[in-house]
C-alpha cells in the first residue's frame, strides 16, 4: 500500500516499504529519456531504463532490445523529435502526450524510404521503479494516420 503526503518544495512524495520518491523526480526520468531519444544518446538508456524492461505494445523485453528498436527507428526517421505537451505523474506511473515529426528516410516497417515528413501524437504511460523505467503501454497512437502520411493506401 502507498502512502502518499505532501513534502515541502517537491510537492507529493510516495512512501512504499520505506522508500520515498518525489512524483517530480519519476517525471524527471521520463524527461530524460525524451531527451535522450532527441539527442540519440542510448547509451544514457543503462541509467534510465530497467535491464528487464518490458515495452507491452510492442511485445518485447529487454533493455537492449529497447535500444534495438530506438536504432532500427531513428534509421527510418534520423531527423525525428518529439516534444512533450503534458506530463502528469500518479503513483509509480507517468503519463506522457507527445507530439512528433520525423522525415522518412529509412525502410519504416517494410516500407521503402518516402522522404516524406510526417507528424504523430501518441500518449504513453511509464512505470518508474527504483529510479528507472521498467513497463510502458501507448495508450493512443494513430499509426493508420501516419501511413496516410507516407502515402501508404489500405493496409492488410
Amino acid at each position: 500500500m502507498l502512502n502518499v503526503r505532501k513534502k515541502r518544495r517537491s510537492g507529493l512524495i510516495m512512501e512504499k516499504g520505506g522508500d520515498t520518491v518525489s512524483l517530480e523526480e519519476n517525471k524527471a526520468v521520463v524527461r530524460r529519456l525524451y531527451k535522450a531519444f532527441d539527442k540519440r544518446n542510448l547509451g544514457l538508456l543503462d541509467e534510465l531504463v530497467a535491464h528487464d524492461y518490458i515495452d507491452h505494445p510492442r511485445q518485447f523485453r529487454g533493455r537492449e532490445s529497447y535500444k534495438q528498436h530506438l536504432t532500427t527507428f531513428f534509421k527510418s526517421f534520423p531527423d525525428s523529435h518529439e516534444t512533450i505537451e503534458d506530463i502528469i505523474a500518479e503513483g509509480d506511473r507517468v503519463w506522457v502526450h507527445v507530439k512528433g515529426i520525423g522525415t522518412h528516410k529509412g525502410e519504416f516497417r517494410g516500407i521503402a524510404p518516402t522522404g516524406k515528413k510526417i507528424k504523430w501524437g501518441a500518449v504513453s504511460i511509464w512505470r518508474i521503479v527504483d529510479g528507472k523505467i521498467a513497463e510502458m503501454w501507448c495508450a493512443v497512437v494513430d499509426e493508420l494516420d501516419s501511413y496516410k502520411q507516407l502515402g501508404i493506401g489500405a493496409i492488410e
